[in-house]
C-alpha cells in the first residue's frame, strides 16, 4: 500500500490510441517528475524540485517566468514578445528574489512604486512600460490563487505623458523634408502618408500585397486584415518602382528595412534626416516622430469627409474605438472648422438658419402678432398666413 504524497499533482491523459497516461508534478515548481510515485529516480527529481522551491517557485522570478510561459505571451506579435522578454530581464535583476509571501504586505506597493518613480527620472516611458507589465503579471497570478495580494491593484500614476494628438505633419514639414530625403525616405513618406498603416506593417508590405488598385495587408498588432484602396499619388509612386526585392520599401542597397532581431534601422535614418532638414527639436514632447504620419493620415482622411467607420476600415482600427480615434490622433485644425461651416452652409436642414436675416426697425410694426398668436423670429406658427420678411423691404410676404 503506497502512501500518498504531498504537494503532487497527478494528471492523466487518453492519448490518441486510446491508453490513458500518467504523470506526475511537482505542484509547487510545476516541474514533471519521471517514473512512478516511489521510484528511485521519482524520489531523486522530487528532492531536487524542493531544493529549488525556496529559490525559485516561492518568488517573484517564477512568476514573471511563468508568464513568459503562457498562452497568453504566446499570443503576442513577436516584436511585442521581444519586448516583452526584455522587461522581464529588467524586473527580475531588480525583484526577482522577492519572496511572494511579501506581496501581502502594505509595504510591497511602496517598493514598486518608489522604483518606478526613480526610473523614471531617467525613462518614464521604460518605467511605465516594465511596471504596466508586473501589474499586467501580478493580476493574473492573483487570479490563479498563486500570490497572496497584488500590491498594484489600485493601478499606478504613469510618469510619461506621451499625448501626440496635436503632433501632425503640415504642409511646410512634409515640404522642408521630401525636399532634401533620398529616395528611399521619400518613398517612405508616401507610403506611410497614404496608408495610414502602423510602423512595423508599413516596413513589411510586400510586392504582393499590391494588385494595381489596392494594398491588402494583415496587421501584426491586431490581426485584422485590411484593404487600402491606393491613391493616384501612391500609384504613381508603386507602378514607376523597380521591383528588387519582396518588399516595397528598401534601403539604398535594396535590403528591408528590417531583420528578425532589430526593425529599428528605418526609424533611425528619418531621425538622422529629420536633423538634415532642420526639423529636429531637443523636446521630445516637440519633434515630429515618422509614427506621427498615422496621426496625420487620420486628420487628412477627416478632414476630406471621411466618417469615421470609413477610416477605421483604412486604420484597421476595430468600430468598438472608432468613438475615440479622432480624440487620439487628430488635431483640431482649421481646415476641419472651415469644413464643418461650409457643410452648414450647404445643408437643406440648416436652410431657414442660413436664411435668417435681421429686420429693419422701421417696419416692426407690420411684423406685430395677432392677440394670441405665436412666432419665433420671422417664422409664425401654424394658424399664421405671415410669411418671412422681404429681405430689402422688410415687410411680410404673403
Amino acid at each position: 500500500m503506497r502512501a500518498r504524497m504531498r504537494g503532487i499533482n497527478t494528471v492523466r491523459k487518453r492519448l490518441a490510441g486510446g491508453r490513458v497516461a500518467v504523470y506526475h508534478y511537482h505542484r509547487a515548481t510545476g516541474l514533471r517528475l519521471p517514473g512512478d510515485p516511489g521510484s528511485p529516480e521519482f524520489v531523486a527529481a522530487l528532492a531536487a524540485a524542493e531544493a529549488s522551491r525556496p529559490a525559485r517557485a516561492a518568488t517573484l522570478a517564477h512568476e514573471l517566468g511563468k508568464y513568459l510561459r503562457s498562452p497568453a505571451y504566446a499570443k503576442r506579435a513577436d516584436s511585442t514578445k521581444r519586448e516583452y522578454r526584455r522587461l522581464v530581464g529588467k524586473l527580475e535583476a531588480v525583484f526577482g528574489d522577492m519572496p511572494l509571501r511579501a506581496l501581502g504586505s502594505p509595504r510591497a506597493a511602496g517598493v514598486f512604486l518608489d522604483w518606478h518613480e526613480e526610473l523614471a527620472l531617467d525613462t518614464p516611458r521604460e518605467a511605465d512600460n516594465a511596471l504596466a507589465l508586473l501589474a499586467l503579471i501580478l493580476k493574473r497570478a492573483k487570479r490563479r490563487g498563486r500570490i497572496p495580494a497584488n500590491p498594484l491593484a489600485e493601478g499606478f500614476e504613469r510618469q510619461h505623458h506621451g499625448d501626440r494628438s496635436e503632433m501632425i505633419w503640415t504642409e511646410s514639414d512634409v515640404a522642408r523634408f521630401m525636399r532634401v530625403a533620398p529616395l528611399e525616405l521619400q518613398r517612405a513618406m508616401i507610403l506611410f502618408m497614404h496608408s495610414g498603416q502602423r510602423y512595423g506593417d508599413v516596413i513589411r508590405i510586400r510586392w504582393e500585397d499590391y494588385d494595381g488598385a489596392s494594398l491588402r495587408l494583415t496587421q501584426r498588432k491586431t490581426g485584422e486584415p485590411v484593404h487600402i484602396p491606393v491613391t493616384d499619388a501612391l500609384r504613381r509612386m508603386l507602378d514607376g518602382m523597380s521591383r528588387t526585392g519582396p518588399y516595397i520599401l528598401t534601403r539604398a542597397d535594396g535590403r528591408p528595412w528590417f531583420t528578425e532581431q532589430d526593425d529599428k534601422a528605418l526609424s533611425k535614418a528619418w531621425a538622422a534626416h529629420m536633423r538634415a532638414a532642420g526639423l529636429w527639436r531637443v523636446d521630445p514632447s516637440e519633434r515630429l516622430q515618422l509614427r506621427d504620419l498615422r496621426g496625420t493620415t487620420v486628420t487628412l482622411l477627416f478632414e476630406a469627409g471621411a466618417e469615421l467607420g470609413q477610416i477605421c476600415a483604412i486604420t484597421g482600427h476595430t468600430l468598438k474605438s472608432a468613438a475615440s480615434i479622432l480624440d487620439r490622433y487628430r488635431k483640431r485644425t482649421r481646415a476641419a472648422a472651415v469644413a464643418a461651416i461650409r457643410a452648414f452652409e450647404a445643408s437643406p436642414s440648416a436652410a431657414f438658419a442660413n436664411r435668417l436675416q435681421t429686420a429693419s426697425p422701421a417696419v416692426s410694426g407690420a411684423m406685430v402678432k395677432p392677440k394670441g398668436e405665436q412666432d419665433v423670429g420671422w417664422y409664425r406658427l401654424p394658424g399664421s398666413n405671415g410669411g418671412p420678411p422681404d429681405p430689402q423691404s422688410g415687410a411680410l410676404t404673403n
